[in-house]
């Protein structure tokens, strides 16, 4: 859904590919990005994870058709204008300057006086110099039309199961009275949702404005948020890793599964579990599990000499000797 920041913000140049790109390349791009900038790649990395959420906020828009179109729109509209939403009777010219400035030729300006001042320059000039704005509350002098609500901007936290899965969540409003909120399944962290007609009421009888919510997702302990995919760490004994396990691995929401780690598993591969990631109308992510190899930080005599053994049986077996050799080529 459109916000201001689609004004602010070029998602194309955030991943790095021309306006033209294909959805194939762009995801291409976008994946390249978030293994590179994801906070399992950069642990403790703030400029990571602020990289990272911006990749993925672009990726979300550019990746679905109908919000990539209206961006497009809304950008070659605008060029960067900025839309802001005044009080009644306050200031209402600055953001919309710029965009009448380039649909009516730049030498077009509007004033920024009142409300309605900065519109009767260029609405006086189309349609006769008295087709500017009325001076009665009856709003457009010539149209009548009341003026509508102004737009009011909120923010809520959720849990990040219901980000997942969705939910219906109630809010209160700013004369007191309670607002339904129906939150889409998958919503990312710092998405934004209008909800029309839920804004600050007309001063004279015209629609009320918008209500713009900017939602903010809390942390999962265990799991991750990758699109549409999920996250999870996942501890192995060397033996299950190095002679192959079935274990269970915990599910969003959900009873653990069983997952088959094949033999000779290292420390760090991820192993995919089809379709039990983020499930919304537009598709189901995966789970993706990275494996963990635990090491014990006290053995027993029996797992000491059971440990001796096996080093003894490796012979001069050296897991680094093909690291040292492409360092030193």
């Amino acid at each position: 859904m459109a916000s201001q920041d689609w004004f602010e913000k070029d998602f194309y140049a955030v991943l790095g590919v021309d306006k033209s790109v294909s959805q194939a390349d762009l995801k291409k791009a976008y994946r390249k990005l978030a293994r590179q900038y994801h906070p399992d790649s950069n642990p403790g990395d703030a400029k990571a994870e602020a990289r990272f959420k911006e990749i993925s906020e672009a990726y979300s828009v550019l990746s679905d058709e109908e919000q990539r179109q209206e961006y497009d729109q809304i950008r070659a509209m605008g060029s960067g204008a900025r839309f802001t939403a005044g009080g009644a009777g306050g200031q209402s010219g600055g953001g919309f300057e710029d965009v009448f400035g380039n649909l009516f030729g730049q030498g077009t300006r509007t004033r920024t006086s009142t409300r309605g001042g900065g519109f009767e320059d260029i609405l006086g000039g189309m349609f006769g110099n008295g087709g500017g704005f009325g001076q009665t509350s009856g709003g457009f002098r010539g149209f009548g039309g009341p003026t509508p609500g102004r737009e009011v901007t909120a923010t809520t936290s959720i849990d990040f199961l219901t980000a997942t899965k969705g939910d219906t969540v109630t809010l209160s409003g700013g004369n007191g009275k309670p607002i339904t909120v129906r939150i889409p399944a998958g919503v990312t962290d710092g998405q934004k949702l209008k909800l029309r007609g839920k804004g600050e009421p007309s001063p004279d009888g015209g629609e009320p404005g918008d209500l713009v919510l900017t939602v903010r997702v809390d942390k999962h302990p265990v799991f991750e948020r990758e699109g549409l995919n999920l996250r999870v760490n996942v501890p192995v004994t060397f033996a299950e890793a190095a002679l192959g396990a079935t274990i269970e691995v915990p599910v969003l929401g959900g009873d653990p599964v069983r997952m088959k780690v094949p033999a000779g598993t290292s420390s760090g591969q991820v192993l995919r579990l089809k379709g039990r990631g983020v499930e919304t109308p537009k598709g189901t992510g995966d789970l993706l599990a990275r494996v963990e190899v635990a090491v014990p930080s006290h053995l027993s005599a029996a797992q000491k000499e059971a440990l001796d053994a096996f080093a003894a049986a490796s012979g001069d077996d050296n897991p680094r000797d093909d690291l040292l050799a492409r360092a030193r080529a």
